[in-house]
């Protein structure tokens, strides 16, 4: 039952020390369910390189994300790479200082009135 203490999901950052290696094909996280005998979760993943992988006699893997049947698979520590949120903070900051706070209040002040709306109409 243990596995490597650095070892997390490749989805989601959950810890995998609970799992025993090597992992089985149609092992799950337990946390957001995805797949993880996945080519992103292999220490041989790498998105520069061509097809993704630095091992050069596996076959080609299409879908990163979905469990397969490659014999050269080896869970790597380091999979999960935090989103970047920072383009998408920085524009609801933009958005907020050129609209303010009224987006908020307008489409709450609409879904009032709209529903007074079909109250008036079925009174």
């Amino acid at each position: 039952m243990s596995s490597e203490p650095d070892l997390v999901c490749w989805k989601c950052g959950t810890s995998l020390a609970a799992l025993s290696l090597p992992l089985r094909r149609l092992e799950v996280c337990a946390e957001c369910d995805s797949e993880l005998h996945v080519c992103r979760l292999c220490r041989f993943y790498d998105p520069n390189a061509i097809d993704q992988c630095v091992e050069e006699d596996t076959e080609e893997v299409r879908d990163k994300e979905r469990a397969n049947f490659c014999d050269y698979f080896k869970p790597g520590a380091g999979a999960y790479q935090m989103p970047d949120t920072s383009r998408t903070e920085a524009s609801k900051s933009a958005l907020s200082a050129l609209f303010g706070d009224s987006l908020e209040s307008d489409a709450a002040e609409s879904s009032g009135s709209t529903k007074k709306n079909i109250e008036d109409l079925f009174d």
